[in-house]
């Protein structure tokens, strides 16, 4: 369940967000992008953020992920309230809590797929062995097992995508943030992205939070919320499990 009202029955929420600020300045000038929101995310969920450029949709993504710290406000995740985490703690707390999805995939061209997924394994303990299994399990998943060890060059645009939800996936993250995951591909590429973000959802319980300017992208997720002038509305729910 999603909510946008800060009711105090969200103490339970995967992700609680209360009385969130953004504002950057460019001189003397301040530009207030987020204007206290308020949020409560249940694990399992999926949720759609949507909005005009500018509305501050990828400032929340990267508030959620750790990238960005706030100007006011608290973000808890899983019990941990990292508002005020230092660097260290929140490089470490990314690691094992986030998976993020890019448009623009950021795989490595000289690296296999197995290699790309292998990555975020490799600032672990984890022997060879369990790292190659992370690896296996999570090509599997998105359908890849068999181009585990192609280059990017070597995969569509579908496919260098389902790349990078393994490379999210790998380390079983608590969260996806997803950034436009179908902005780069056609309608069919976009569509089986869209079908396999839905399938992690319903089949392994995984929570995705996406931003996205595709209304029908918007439509796979159970819940559409839409950002404007830094202020969050809760929208129709899709009704999709």
């Amino acid at each position: 369940m999603v909510r946008v009202d800060g009711n105090e029955n969200g103490g339970t929420s995967l992700i609680r967000v209360r009385g969130l600020d953004k504002t950057y300045r460019r001189g003397s000038e301040a530009i207030r992008v987020l204007q206290g929101l308020n949020l409560d995310v249940d694990a399992g969920d999926f949720v759609a953020f949507m909005g005009p450029s500018g509305s501050g949709k990828t400032t929340l993504l990267n508030l959620l992920g750790g990238l960005d710290v706030p100007s006011a406000g608290s973000i808890t995740v899983a019990g941990d309230e990292i508002t005020h985490m230092s660097a260290r703690k929140l490089t470490n707390w990314r690691a094992r809590h986030v998976g993020f999805v890019f448009q623009m995939y950021n795989l490595i061209p000289v690296l296999t797929a197995f290699q790309n997924v292998e990555l975020p394994l490799l600032l672990t303990s984890l022997s060879t062995a369990a790292r190659r299994r992370h690896v296996e399990t999570a090509l599997a998943i998105v359908g890849l097992a068999d181009r585990m060890h192609h280059y990017p060059r070597q995969l569509s645009g579908g496919q260098e995508q389902r790349v990078g939800i393994a490379r999210a996936l790998v380390s079983d993250p608590t969260f996806l943030l997803c950034d436009e995951p179908t902005g780069d591909l056609d309608r069919k590429s976009a569509d089986e992205i869209l079908d396999l973000l839905a399938r992690l959802v319903r089949e392994h319980g995984t929570t995705v939070l996406m931003v996205t300017h595709d209304p029908r992208a918007a439509e796979r997720a159970r819940t559409v919320l839409h950002l404007d002038k830094g202020v969050l509305v809760e929208g129709a729910k899709t009704g999709r499990r």
